[in-house]
């Protein structure tokens, strides 16, 4: 029997349930009562949204700080961490399986519920399907189709229902939470729809037998280019949207377009690599003192602003860069890509040190105007440190 087909035969009433009322609500100590957990499953219990902005705050005697805030991930009525984990620096790339499964365990400890992950970020799925396996519920899981197998064909239904079952091995689940298509803006990388005008394929189709089986509770995007991820978006189809790379301290473009549409549609918003893919996560100052060809003026000058702002108000720029993503009420969770215990508890600390000061956001969005988009073929990941770098491939 193939992992669809078991993960399908085992969706009982209970088990189906106990996904389903750990999902909607925050950590452990917010649970639905067993009363109220019953009407849930009934469908006789309405789940009524926080006005957009609204969050709560649960009070962690493990972090003995202010603790995690919460707010509502759209019209799923899910109730996510603003800082939850993202699945790439879990994986290999990051570090040894045990600091990893580590990092996530201390992550849950403090408040954040919401894991983000890929087929695409190597054995990712593998080691939070060991991380999170007898994790104590509820928190919220996404993953995404796209990249395997290989060669991966976003046209093949077989070869996507195969991923999805892959996934559910991996990560030792019956089902998931959301379950997201990676890339869906990108035709050179995956060619996902027959239809460019309403944004329909294969893998719509997929995606609703999932959902109707019970074994997909919300889908979702997880893509990066501003306004082909917008026109997406704005088909309705979809509950969730990830967008990464494209809203931080130095990138914002993500607000032309993609944030009000996902807005119009009551979807979940979700901000990825809020660090830049390194820009932010360390500062480059012996290399802006020489700085490479590839490297535009006004990057030059937005970066020397922003470490003048950290000298002087002296909070980090790792620090910065969380506390401006979340200060975003349209934001409902920012991924933090971290890998140890150490940098969880550092990203977590600056959710509880409280919003920024009014002059330092006031200054931040100056530092934002200097570079309202990205200057021509960046390379979307930090090259600063690599001498090896002297610009982009071929034009496309």
């Amino acid at each position: 029997m193939s992992a669809y087909s078991w993960a399908r035969s085992r969706i009982t009433c209970r088990s189906r349930g106990e996904i389903m009322a750990g999902s909607f609500v925050g950590p452990s100590r917010h649970r639905v009562s067993s009363s109220s957990r019953s009407r849930l499953l009934r469908g006789d219990q309405k789940v009524h949204p926080r006005p957009e902005g609204e969050t709560r705050r649960a009070s962690l005697e493990s972090s003995g700080g202010r603790g995690m805030e919460y707010r509502t991930l759209g019209r799923t009525a899910l109730d996510v961490s603003v800082l939850s984990m993202g699945g790439l620096f879990v994986s290999k790339i990051g570090g040894g399986r045990e600091q990893a499964c580590a990092a996530v365990h201390r992550a849950l400890e403090l408040g954040v519920n919401y894991v983000d992950t890929a087929p695409g970020y190597l054995d990712s799925e593998e080691v939070l399907g060991e991380a999170l396996e007898g994790a104590p519920q509820p928190y919220i899981l996404s993953t995404k189709l796209g990249g395997r197998p290989e060669p991966f064909d976003a046209q093949d239904v077989d070869g996507l229902k195969f991923s999805f079952e892959e996934s559910l091995r991996l990560l030792k689940r019956e089902a998931v939470d959301i379950l997201m298509i990676h890339e869906p803006d990108r035709p050179g990388q995956h060619d996902w729809w027959t239809n460019w005008e309403d944004f329909t394929g294969p893998v719509t189709e997929v995606l609703a037998e999932l959902q109707a089986e019970g074994l997909v509770r919300f889908t979702g995007l997880g893509g990066t280019t501003p306004y082909i991820l917008a026109r997406i978006c704005a088909t309705g189809q979809f509950d969730v949207v990830l967008t990464a790379f494209n809203y931080s301290l130095l990138w914002r473009e993500a607000a032309i377009a993609v944030i009000p549409e996902a807005m119009r549609q009551d979807m979940g918003i979700v901000i990825g690599s809020p660090l830049q893919q390194g820009w932010l996560a360390r500062r480059f100052d012996e290399q802006l003192a020489s700085p490479p060809a590839w490297l535009s003026p006004p990057r030059r000058e937005q970066l020397r602003a922003l470490y003048s702002l950290a000298d002087e108000s002296g909070i980090s720029l790792t620090d910065l860069a969380i506390r401006w993503a979340i200060a975003d009420s349209r934001i409902h969770t920012t991924l933090m890509g971290a890998r140890s215990v150490q940098e969880v508890e550092m990203n977590v600390a600056a959710v509880e040190a409280g919003p920024l000061p009014a002059d330092v956001m006031q200054r931040l969005a100056e530092i934002g105007e200097m570079v309202p988009f990205r200057p021509f073929n960046e390379p979307f990941g930090c090259q600063l440190a690599n001498p090896g770098y002297h610009g982009p491939g071929v034009a496309t």
